[in-house]
């Protein structure tokens, strides 16, 4: 083969693996945009339903798409298009406004739900939830910092049950004012109940416009304890947690 035949040769494998290259990066853009996106946990505030460590899947088109839908929220507009509403204890993957760092919690609040905690009971449209006391436990956050909680079974309205931690019912976000939920708005807290910020610090997150959710948490697909780097494989058979390795989150 000359030398022209071998260039030739190689320039056209080069196209070739350039073109795979980038039909596989617009496959991965497509799918994460319009399908699913991974997320990972670094806080304590959905704790135990999702510990730090935790990486889920969000299904991006169970809500339909809004603005932050998009990568970088690039395509400007109001609302959402497409999906259905969020139902009452969904987990949501959302920006709070201003938009900052995305944020995980559960959809506790509906367009003109009253929402209020008192003495760490939460109250819904002026009726006190169910909750039922499962155990005495130990609640870890981010630096390490682990204090005894109580851990209760929690039933909302609609007959979602999860378990949530309250280290005590007079905490700073135990008693609350009453909160009504705006129209086109949601009401997001953690299970951590006094380990996360949340719908109640409205200077800080507040209510969530429906255009900022994200999508819908659906699964855990990989676990590890103290939040090291999933690519540290070494490190897999003392940290990473099987037991909750592709589970639903509900």
């Amino acid at each position: 083969m000359s030398d022209a035949s071998e260039s030739k040769s190689k320039g056209s494998e080069l196209r070739e693996t350039i073109v795979v290259i980038i039909e596989a990066l617009l496959i991965a853009l497509v799918f994460r945009t319009f399908l699913y996106q991974p997320f990972s946990i670094p806080t304590a505030s959905l704790q135990p339903t999702l510990m730090i460590g935790d990486y889920v899947i969000a299904s991006k088109f169970t809500w339909g798409y809004g603005r932050y839908s998009f990568p970088l929220g690039l395509i400007p507009f109001n609302g959402r298009i497409f999906g259905r509403e969020p139902n009452r204890g969904d987990i949501a993957v959302f920006l709070p406004v201003p938009q900052s760092d995305i944020y995980i919690k559960r959809v506790i609040g509906l367009p003109g739900d009253r929402i209020q905690m008192i003495g760490g009971i939460l109250n819904i449209n002026g009726e006190p939830v169910e909750r039922e006391f499962i155990e005495r436990g130990t609640d870890t956050d981010s630096f390490g910092t682990s204090i005894p909680v109580m851990v209760y079974e929690e039933t909302l309205p609609n007959g979602v049950s999860h378990r949530i931690h309250e280290i005590s019912d007079n905490g700073p976000l135990d008693n609350t004012q009453e909160y009504v939920v705006p129209a086109g708005h949601y009401f997001m807290m953690g299970d951590n109940r006094d380990r996360s910020q949340d719908s109640r610090v409205l200077s800080a997150v507040g209510y969530v416009p429906a255009g900022n959710l994200i999508g819908k948490g659906e699964a855990r697909f990989f676990s590890i304890e103290d939040n090291a780097p999933p690519w540290q494989i070494w490190q897999w058979p003392a940290k990473v947690r099987w037991d909750r390795m592709f589970q639903s989150i509900y």
